[in-house]
């Protein structure tokens, strides 16, 4: 995580400010570090900085909110699921067309450019 994200994420009240060495620079626990982490992977999944920021507060309101964040991370989750599906099937489509142009071109190394022509055009005509 660059320093730039840190600054950002606390600013944003994602992380609470943490101690410094001599030299400056910051000094996380492993605790900080288990937290960073969880920061990372809920930001590659494309949760939003508003959804972690109300994580955070439930999170620093303790157990009690064990519910509420709960229900958070299932709702993250099934959205994470919808679009692993949508890019499952984007994933098929492509590898459809991959396997029809590879067949196009083994025709055109076989029967010649003519077939390609009559070939591609087929393909372009389904492809719409």
């Amino acid at each position: 995580m660059t320093a730039h994200t840190l600054r950002y994420y606390e600013r944003v009240g994602l992380i609470q400010p943490v101690g410094r060495a001599r030299n400056g620079h910051r000094r996380y626990s492993e605790a900080d570090e288990a937290w960073l982490n969880f920061l990372h992977c809920m930001r590659a999944t494309n949760m939003s900085i508003r959804e972690m920021q109300r994580y955070a507060e439930l999170r620093e309101k303790g157990d009690a909110t064990s519910l509420d964040r709960r229900k958070l991370l299932e709702d993250h989750q099934a959205a994470i699921a919808a679009r692993i599906v949508a890019l499952q099937e984007a994933h098929a489509l492509l590898t459809h067309k991959i396997t029809n142009y590879k067949k196009i071109e083994e025709r055109i190394r076989i029967g010649g450019p003519q077939v390609a022509e009559q070939e591609l055009e087929s393909e372009l005509a389904t492809a719409s």
